[in-house]
């Protein structure tokens, strides 16, 4: 089997592991490419074992599997990556869990052996295709978790006319609109008081940033509905924030989004289950009581 690595570049103490994950491949006689950056920072750190593989620019690799080695922001950036390749990924999380990211660096050889031996489950996971004017937005034209509208750099509020196909939906005077996956449903959403939504629902949720009304509440629908989001602001621009990649744009630029044709998949083990990772990052039923009287 082949795999491709990206990882993160920013923390020089965790990078070990994937000196062991190219160590546990290399004992499976796997075919390996790493990116480029990510390469060159290994090396450069003295995990010499990267310089023995080839490596890779953008987008421009084959591969069976994807590893990502950091979090979920490195997981959402290797995502975007993969794009229609639509290659599995694994997600090793190096510092806190993670709802896509929760391999464990002490779990890598089970997650190695998981997948030579077919034991895993690809879950799909739905994307957001964004466009501008009818064109894919030049930056960052696909989110996994969200896509935020917001308000640049004015006190003001901005005023967001939101149609779903075709039809007037409402018109938000808030700071912003935050479109999420069921994936993203934990991440800037939950923040403003939107739901959780279990991924694999099927659904987008929309929910208001700051919103003038007490009345604007969060709304979920099928992922099937085209959104379509038109801006009114005193300062005559706005932001477009695609999984935390922010864009500016100017008033009057129309954007629509819709589910893309092709999905990210996550790589499984056999037990992992998402509602336990759910009530582990959401402390769920933790007693802090005895915590509070030391």
């Amino acid at each position: 089997m082949t795999f491709a690595i990206f990882g993160n570049s920013y923390q020089q103490h965790k990078a070990v592991s994937t000196g062991q994950l190219l160590r546990l491949l290399q004992q499976h006689g796997a075919g390996i490419t790493i990116d480029r950056d990510y390469s060159l920072f290994l090396q450069s750190i003295g995990i010499s074992e990267a310089s023995r593989y080839p490596v890779f620019v953008g987008n421009d690799f084959q591969a069976d599997f994807a590893f990502s080695m950091g979090g979920d922001g490195t997981m959402l950036r290797t995502a975007a990556r993969v794009g229609r390749k639509e290659t599995p990924i694994v997600g090793v999380n190096m510092g806190r869990l993670g709802f896509l990211a929760d391999v464990r660096p002490d779990e890598l050889a089970e997650a190695v052996t998981t997948l030579y031996s077919g034991q895993y489950v690809k879950e799909r996971r739905a994307i957001i295709s964004v466009e501008a004017d009818g064109q894919p937005l030049s930056a960052y034209p696909t989110a996994i978790n969200d896509v935020a509208v917001l308000k640049r750099d004015s006190a003001s509020m901005i005023t967001i006319h939101t149609r779903a196909d075709g039809e007037h939906l409402v018109s938000y005077q808030a700071d912003g609109v935050i479109v999420s996956t069921s994936t993203g449903s934990t991440a800037y959403s939950l923040s403003n008081g939107g739901p959780i939504i279990v991924p694999g629902s099927g659904v987008l949720c929309i929910t208001a940033v700051a919103p003038h009304s007490l009345n604007m509440r969060p709304i979920v629908m099928p992922e099937t509905r085209t959104l379509t989001l038109d801006v009114e602001s005193r300062s005559h621009g706005f932001l477009v924030a695609i999984d935390g990649r922010a864009e500016k744009l100017q008033v009057g630029t129309s954007i629509t989004l819709r589910r893309a044709d092709f999905s990210c998949y996550v790589v499984k083990r056999p037990g992992s289950s998402y509602f336990a990772t759910l009530k582990e990052k959401m402390m769920w039923g933790a007693d802090n009581r005895s915590a509070r009287q030391q």
